[in-house]
């Protein structure tokens, strides 16, 4: 297993850099550095900068109008647009329904939808969470009924992320009560705007509307919006699946986090033991045992990637990534908390939209309190947000199960 890139990848990652550097926007990455609020229009502008560029689906192939890049090509890609502070791909479309549709899809449907997928200028959602299906996601009660050349649709899906922002939206939907649940499953794109569905706000512990409910009251769903076959969907939903959970690891924003956290101990005068004494000398402790866990999750992806490029199969680790990849998220919102102490409790939303959060340089200080700067953005919200992580995509406790009987048989 050969870990090192070679010349020609070092050279593409510089190619990558520059034009990343040279495109991202100066007030998208200042956000995303800070973890300031990201709006519709900073998460869909840098999506369409991407569309432009033809690296918006950087993960496809050739055939469909990607950049048809390898493995380790897709990882560098990542890692810069990370670390430069771009915001991560709003995954629906471009990296969880397109690779559906050109696995499964007809010639018309893929036709019809990847362009504006590949573009970023249709946004798209994720319907397959219900109240009572989250985990087991085979019981889900979404139902569709054929009608001739229609299905109408009843039902409700849950946890819909973004979904206010939603034109089209994918969904797990059932077709038939025969047999093992899994059998009863299809996978039908939905348009948004279609009379009878409707879309309402889940307030979380952030105080954000992150995520939605998503209710269809006889929706009418033309027969060529199923995808592949009537009751085979099952199929496709694991196809996907592996994507986002590969997807939700995300190794290369735990890197540009983990700079970030040493950032505001550095500023909050936990990070030297000669200024900090015994309290910093043991966060450094939890500090240096987070970044050794980020190492080897780093080196997880890449044992994945030399496998894939040496013509290897490699390892069936979805579900290993997202444990790992999603515990870290929360462990370091965790120590960026304890690092700024009170300046991480303020969740004052008109102050955020006002900028007052984040926006200070290092070491100007806010009105009325000393020290500020790197630790003033909203952390609270971020911790808050990042205790979903080890739930949604999978829950860990099912993903352990997973990886015990697929990985260790």
């Amino acid at each position: 297993m050969d870990l090192a890139f070679t010349p020609e990848e070092q050279s593409f990652r510089e190619e990558i850099r520059t034009w990343v550097r040279a495109n991202l926007p100066a007030d998208i990455a200042h956000k995303v550095h800070h973890a300031l609020r990201l709006s519709r229009d900073d998460l869909q502008g840098w999506a369409k900068i991407l569309g432009k560029k033809g690296w918006l689906g950087h993960a496809w192939p050739k055939e469909f109008g990607g950049p048809g890049w390898n493995a380790v090509q897709k990882h560098l890609f990542e890692e810069e647009c990370a670390l430069a502070g771009a915001p991560r791909v709003v995954p629906f479309g471009p990296v969880m329904v397109a690779p559906v549709i050109m696995a499964f899809g007809n010639a018309e449907q893929q036709q019809r939808f990847l362009p504006g997928i590949a573009s970023g200028e249709v946004w798209w959602s994720q319907g397959y969470s219900e109240p009572g299906s989250g985990s087991d996601l085979a019981s889900v009660k979404t139902r569709a009924e054929r009608q001739g050349n229609t299905y109408i649709v009843n039902g409700q899906k849950t946890w819909t992320t973004l979904g206010q922002y939603g034109e089209w939206i994918f969904c797990l939907v059932r077709t038939s009560t025969e047999g093992k649940p899994q059998t009863g499953i299809s996978f039908l794109l939905i348009d948004m705007k279609s009379p009878g569905v409707s879309v309402r706000p889940i307030v979380l512990l952030d105080g954000e509307a992150e995520v939605n409910e998503v209710f269809f009251d006889n929706v009418e769903v033309p027969v060529e919006n199923l995808i592949g076959e009537e009751n085979k969907g099952w199929n496709y939903a694991k196809h996907l699946l592996a994507h986002e959970r590969t997807n939700i690891a995300d190794v290369n924003r735990a890197k540009r986090e983990l700079e970030r956290l040493k950032r505001i101990a550095k500023q909050e005068g936990v990070w030297d033991p000669a200024t900090g004494g015994a309290t910093a000398l043991r966060f450094r402790d939890e500090i240096a045992k987070l970044e050794v866990d980020v190492i080897a999750l780093e080196m997880l992806v890449l044992r994945v990637l030399a496998a894939e490029k040496s013509g290897k199969n490699p390892l069936d680790i979805a579900g290993l990534l997202k444990i790992r990849g999603s515990e870290i998220q929360q462990r370091y919102s965790e120590l960026m908390m304890l690092a700024a102490g009170p300046f991480a409790l303020p969740l004052i939303h008109e102050a955020m939209d006002a900028g007052w959060q984040g926006d200070q340089a290092a070491g100007a200080g806010l009105q009325g309190f000393p020290g500020g700067g790197v630790h003033c953005a909203p952390l609270a919200s971020t911790y808050f947000n990042m205790r979903k992580t080890t739930i949604y995509g999978g829950s860990n406790e099912v993903q352990r199960n997973i990886v015990s009987q697929v990985v260790l048989g």
